[in-house]
């Protein structure tokens, strides 16, 4: 599981006493209310090469459409901030949003080797056969779809319901799934 977790990434400057407009990458931007500091992953200098980590203290959040507005302490003109264009924000593992039971946050999930519940059985019996691996989590606004890339190259999209994800264990990188009737045509 990695260390830290991508929360935004900062689309533009805003105004000229140090603000920044953020993309939120999180399905909770409100979160950033509570942001006491951010690692921000910014470019070396004279370079694109995005190379190192920075952490800085917010100072006020605030909302505008679909971006939020951050103003970090100490970056009090719009030259501190102008090189943080396309960087991206995270927070720690520690600093994340607590999770509810059944809940996952999709860097967690993305790499999952996915079985049948039909093949888990298989499995049991020494003859596994795997479904194929978590590449992309789509996110439509229902439920999410889980992207699962087949050993062929194919695709197979499986909603995540409780009727289709049986089982999610992140200590084997596995996840249990049933297939619902046309998923594989």
């Amino acid at each position: 599981m990695q260390k830290i977790l991508r929360v935004g990434a900062v689309t533009t400057t805003h105004g000229l006493a140090g603000e920044v407009k953020v993309f939120p990458t999180t399905d909770d931007p409100a979160r950033f209310r509570r942001l006491k500091s951010v690692l921000i992953e910014t470019r070396a200098a004279g370079t694109n090469d995005l190379s190192t980590m920075r952490e800085l203290e917010v100072e006020r959040v605030r909302f505008f459409k679909n971006l939020v507005i951050v103003k970090f302490r100490g970056l009090d003109r719009i030259e501190d901030v102008e090189g943080f264009r396309g960087c991206s924000l995270y927070v720690t593992r520690e600093n994340a949003v607590r999770l509810e039971e059944g809940e996952y946050f999709i860097a967690d999930l993305l790499g999952l080797q996915v079985y049948t519940d039909e093949d888990w059985r298989r499995e049991q019996n020494s003859t596994c056969f795997l479904l194929g691996e978590l590449t992309d989590v789509l996110q439509t606004g229902a439920n999410d779809v889980y992207e699962v890339t087949l050993d062929d190259g194919r695709q197979v999209l499986i909603p995540a319901i409780r009727q289709c994800i049986l089982d999610v264990n992140l200590e084997k990188g596995t996840m249990l799934v049933h297939l619902l009737e046309g998923l594989l045509e």
